[in-house]
Parts: structure tokens; sequence; C-alpha cells
């Protein structure tokens, strides 16, 4: 752990201006790998409820969030955690006194309030996306590896048997050679102008921290608790909501990293609110021994075309593989080989895990919340640790950026630009509020 003394300085009762009631002292910690860690969690209402059950084995020992009627139930679980309102009071109080940090905000605070904890030495848990753009996936990738710290993106289904399954059946070459994969989620939410009333803000709320690094404009409850998905200024659409989960699934099993092309296609591009469907083409290169591979994305659409027998859309969100010798269809919950006549012993677990001659199936995962803190006592790698999840995140909002752009463009990775392409530079990176940089 971070932290490695014998016991943990107490916490007095002092309460800074802008913190919520404090709690009680903190335990001691020794470095043992029995030794709970004392998490800090940024976010405490909605999503972050989830996450912060994940790691509640540990000590929650402070908690922050600027929505005081959204986090109420959180903060009740846990009356001798402190409480903040700003995560930067909470990182600069706290710092001698946590291990690592859960990050549960809306998109575009993630890497501001990550990057911040990183920097401290602390090891990092973060919601998806990663990140709200390009730019800042690169920089928390790049911090995690020089801080050393253990890291994990919120892909819960990572660790999912049926995930792991699939992923060994493609890469022990079970349907020959991929050159082609399709990848679809539901929802076609989106679109939308900017409200023109100008209510109050709520009391429970405040409006100026949840803003964050974002550009000021007046509060509206479309946008809190859960509308700030589908607003450019804080979310990054349906691709983001969805897209890590769905993503991770052809990332692992081909080993994808950074495309070299990226183009996308949608309903007329709003400057404000992200679109109701998208298709994205992806051109990955050879990586070693596989081929180079051409990946399509969609949402709120079907992939056209593609096993119109098998009446996809009773498949919401998934996976196609087409290999050489066949085809394997995944979404979050099963999978199945096509033609089906052709692998007769290999199915979808039933109980015991299916077997064929010359295959074996790999351990199952301790939990995709257990995995990291085990990792946090040890020193291992959690499996969607950043420099996996990163560049994952990169590649999943360069979608977004080759659609606002509206053209094809080469990717330098890296560089991190766009080749010949200039208007594709805006979308890479943001501008933050004064107060809220990397």
């Amino acid at each position: 752990m971070t932290q490695r003394v014998t016991r943990r300085e107490m916490m007095g009762r002092t309460v800074l201006a802008g913190l919520w009631l404090a709690g009680a002292g903190l335990p001691s910690a020794n470095g043992s790998p029995n030794e709970k860690l004392n998490v800090a969690c940024i976010g405490a209402g909605g999503r972050a409820e989830v996450n912060i059950q994940g790691v509640r084995s540990e000590n929650i020992v402070a908690l922050c969030d600027v929505d005081e009627k959204q986090a109420a139930a959180t903060l009740a679980k846990f009356p001798k955690a402190k409480k903040f309102h700003d995560f930067r009071r909470m990182l600069a109080e706290m710092n001698k006194k946590i291990d690592a940090v859960v990050v549960s905000t809306p998109d575009h605070t993630h890497a501001v309030a990550a990057v911040a904890a990183m920097r401290m030495g602390k090891h990092c848990y973060c919601e998806k996306p990663l990140t709200h753009s390009v730019y800042e996936s690169r920089v928390m990738t790049e911090l995690a590896a020089q801080k050393k710290v253990v890291t994990q993106l919120g892909i819960q289904r990572h660790c999912w048997q049926t995930s792991r399954r699939a992923v060994e059946l493609v890469q022990a070459g079970t349907i020959g050679a991929v050159r082609e994969c399709h990848v679809w989620i539901g929802g076609s939410r989106g679109g939308g102008e900017r409200p023109q009333q100008t209510p109050p803000v709520p009391p429970h709320l405040n409006w100026d921290l949840w803003l964050g690094p974002a550009p000021e404009r007046p509060y509206h409850p479309v946008y809190v608790p859960y509308g700030w998905r589908f607003w450019w200024d804080f979310g990054t659409g349906e691709t983001g909501n969805m897209g890590c989960h769905i993503l991770d699934l052809p990332f692992t099993a081909l080993s994808l990293r950074h495309p070299t092309a990226v183009e996308a296609e949608g309903p007329p591009v709003h400057p404000e609110t992200t679109p109701r469907w998208m298709s994205v083409r992806y051109e990955f290169p050879a990586r070693g021994s596989l081929p180079p591979v051409r990946m399509t994305w969609s949402h709120g659409r079907k992939p056209s075309g593609v096993l119109p027998e098998k009446d996809l859309a009773r498949w919401g969100s998934a996976v196609l593989f087409v290999g050489s010798k066949g085809m394997l269809l995944a979404d979050l919950f099963r999978w199945k080989l096509f033609p089906e006549s052709q692998f007769p012993e290999l199915r979808p677990p039933q109980g015991p895990r299916p077997r064929a001659a010359g295959f074996s199936w790999e351990p199952d995962s301790s939990g995709h919340y257990q995995e990291w803190i085990a990792a946090c006592k040890t020193g291992s790698v959690a499996s969607c640790n950043f420099s996996y999840s990163g560049p994952l995140t990169e590649t999943l909002l360069l979608g977004n950026v080759a659609y606002r752009a509206g053209e094809k463009f080469q990717w330098d990775a890296g560089n991190l630009r766009a080749v010949n392409c200039p208007k594709v530079d805006r979308f890479i990176r943001r501008e933050y509020r004064k107060g809220w940089s990397l």
C-alpha cells in the first residue's frame, strides 16, 4: 500500500470551509496483504453506490459528492467516513491518510480527479469511460505508469466467465484468423437543444463544483443527475455509456491497441448534444502474427448485412468475430459459434465448462473489485489497468471525434494527432475552466 506505517495519524475534528461533518479516527495500516486499504471515494450517489459497495470490504475513510440528496443513502452507510463537497480539498487534507481512490463522477470530471489522486501516488479505480477526451486518456495512461500505481477501469464484464470463455475461443484459433469484427450496442438517446429556462439551483447541489472543468452554463435539471451523458460538455453519449463494456471483448480477444484510420457517420452533427445513432469504421494494423482487422461500431442501428438469418435484433448489444474458419457471436451474458454443426463440442457452459481436444480454459477471475484490491496490496496487475483500458478508451472516443469532424482520418497514435486533418485537433483535447486543469 502507499502508506506504510504502523499506526495512522488520528483525525482531528476541525471542519474546513466547504467540508461536511467530519468523521471519527482512521485505522492503522502496516502494509500487510491482509491489512485493509484506506479508500477515498470521489462520487457517492448514483453509479458510485455500486462501486463503493464493491470496495466496502476495505476502510471507506472519505466520501466526496457535490449532491447531498443524491449521495444521502451512501453517506448514511458510512458515518465514520469524513465528508467533502470538493475532491481537491479532500485529497489535500487526506493525502497521508488514504491509499487508494475510487472515481465515480460524470465523465467530464474523471480525469481531473483521477490525475490529482495519482500524482499523489494513490491507487485508482475509475468508472467507465476512463475519460471525456482522447488526450485525457493518454495523460492518465502515462501517469499511471510513471507513478507505478495500481489502476482499474470499471469494465466489470471483463472478469465475467462468459467474456473470458469467448476471449479464449478466439485466441485459441477456434474460428481461425479474424480480419473482420462487428460491434453494436442498444440505445438511441441524445439530441435536443439547450434549455432556455434558468431555474434556481437546488439547495442540495453545488452546481459550480458539479461543472468542474466544463464551461460555465446555467443549471437545469435536464443535466443532473443523469442527462449529462448526452451533452458534449459533460458526457460521451451512448458511445461512452456502454461502449467500454462491449468493446472490451474484441480489444482483449484480438490484442487491439491503436487504430490507424477512423471514419464515422450519423445524423447531422449538433454542437451541444450527442447523436441518437452512429456508425464507426476502424482499421487496425497487424499485431505480431495476427492479421489486420476492420472493425465496425454501431449504436442505435444494427449492422446491416451481417448474419441476417440469425435475427440479430435479439442480441441487443453484441460482438461478432468473423474468422477464416467460422464466426463467434457474443454479448454480455452468452456466446455462440457458427456454423453450429462445425463446433459440436464447444457450447456455452451450463455448469461444467465445455471441453474440446487440445483446448484448456483459464482460471476464473476473483472478481473485478477484488482483483483491484488485491493488486493494491500485493503489487500484482489488475486486468483492466490503464495501460490496457487507456488505449481502449482512446479508440472508443476517436469514433466520436470522427463523427464530429465529419471526415475519415489516418491516426498517428504516437503523436496523438490526425494526419493531414487539422479539424480533428479541437476534438482531441479541450479547454478547462480555471482551477480545474490537469
